[in-house]
C-alpha cells in the first residue's frame, strides 16, 4: 500500500475538483491532472499552441490576399474594365486582409 500524505487546498479548489472529477476519487483525479500535464510538457500533446494557430490564421489571410490580388490583376490584364463599386469593394477587402509583418 502506498504511503499517504495530506494536501491542504482551498475549499474553492475542492469545489472545482468535485465538479469535474466524475466517478474518480479526488486522489485519482489529481493524479490524472498531474500526469496529463507532465505528458504535455514533454511535447506529446494532441492540440495546437496559440502561436501555431495565429501563424495559421496569418498564413490563411496572406493566401487569400494573394488570391484576390491575382484575380484582380488577371481581370485587368484581359482588358475587362472593373465596375467602380465592385473594384472598390475588392480593394477594401485587400486592405482589411493586410498581414501584419512582425
Amino acid at each position: 500500500m502506498a504511503e499517504k500524505r495530506m494536501l491542504i487546498v482551498d475549499a474553492e479548489m475542492i469545489g472545482k475538483i468535485d465538479d469535474n472529477r466524475g466517478d474518480m476519487s479526488r486522489s485519482e483525479f489529481i493524479n490524472f491532472l498531474i500526469g496529463s500535464r507532465l505528458e504535455g510538457a514533454n511535447g506529446s500533446h494532441n492540440g495546437v499552441s496559440r502561436e501555431e494557430m495565429q501563424q495559421f490564421q496569418e498564413g490563411t489571410k496572406e493566401l487569400l490576399r494573394k488570391f484576390l490580388e491575382f484575380f484582380i490583376s488577371y481581370g485587368l490584364e484581359l482588358g475587362k474594365q472593373p465596375n467602380g463599386e465592385e473594384f472598390e469593394q475588392l480593394r477594401r477587402k485587400l486592405q482589411a486582409l493586410g498581414v501584419s509583418k512582425k
